[in-house]
């Protein structure tokens, strides 16, 4: 048991392979995961006792606060880590704007100063191809970032080349493997690591609804993974951690409470390997 803002809490175990969920704050996780009156505001703190690191997603939707992160820090642990996902303007609408990351470089000094942040998440849309272009502005986008670690999700296969994998490398970006439906264009599940930390999302498979989804159709994360699917994760990652100093592993089928219910498994098979 440990004590942090006054409240007494136990915590997971810290391990090579940290797993956690993208986001953490949903109403339909109430009931799943969450104890029915729990309040939002202690949301934070009991996922804590259950998971050692979180994909901050709302800073995709909006530039987020030092407020905000000064709040969440006072909610966690020491030794719980943060990645934080960039802005959707910088990535999906390949801003230049001084302005915009100045203010999203402003927002991340509370973690930056103590240390939580363990890095950036870039997820780039299908429509962001492999061509001149485009590596042009991740580069850039390195450089705007400099002294953070950036990860990189892309989401059409034209990036997936050994010739990309050596330019991450020298950029030092990290690479993020995904599991996602196998369709056309889409990434395949690849597990590689370009720095020494590997960084994996579990999206789901959700064939029907990718690139269709929305309130007539459903949601694209709608998918609870099979343990069968989960194991076959496991033995990926298992070998990912091996040439790594550290692993991150996040859930982002956050429909009905699926992402937190398939990371504790995912917890419990790495445990078996000793992870």
């Amino acid at each position: 048991m440990e004590l942090f803002d006054g409240i007494a809490t136990s915590k997971p175990k810290l391990r090579a392979v940290r797993v956690g969920t993208s986001g953490y704050s949903f109403k339909d996780w109430v009931g799943p995961f969450y104890p029915h009156g729990l309040r939002p505001a202690d949301q934070l703190r009991f996922y804590a006792q259950r998971f050692d690191c979180v994909e901050v997603n709302v800073s995709y939707y909006r530039v987020p606060s030092a407020q905000l992160f000064e709040s969440m820090l006072r909610r966690t642990p020491d030794d719980f880590a943060f990645v934080v996902k960039l802005h959707a303007d910088m990535t999906h609408r390949s801003s230049t704007d001084d302005a915009l990351y100045h203010e999203f470089d402003q927002a991340l000094h509370p973690l930056t100063e103590r240390k939580r942040l363990h890095g950036l998440l870039a997820q780039f849309p299908f429509r962001f191809r492999n061509n001149q272009t485009n590596r042009a502005f991740v580069a850039r986008l390195r450089e705007r970032f400099a002294n953070q670690a950036l990860f990189i999700e892309f989401r059409h296969d034209s990036w997936i080349l050994d010739a990309t994998f050596d330019w991450m490398r020298g950029l030092a970006i990290g690479y993020v493997s995904v599991d996602e439906p196998q369709l056309r264009g889409l990434v395949p599940p690849v597990a590689r690591a370009t720095t020494d930390v590997g960084y994996v999302r579990m999206h789901g498979r959700n064939e029907k609804t990718w690139f269709d989804a929305g309130p007539e159709t459903g949601d694209r994360y709608d998918y609870a993974y099979a343990d069968d699917e989960l194991r076959a994760w496991a033995e990926r990652i298992r070998e990912l951690a091996q040439g790594t100093r550290r692993t991150f592993v996040f859930f982002n089928n956050c429909h009905a409470g699926q992402a937190p219910a398939n990371a504790q498994t995912m917890q419990s098979l790495l445990a078996e390997f000793g992870l």
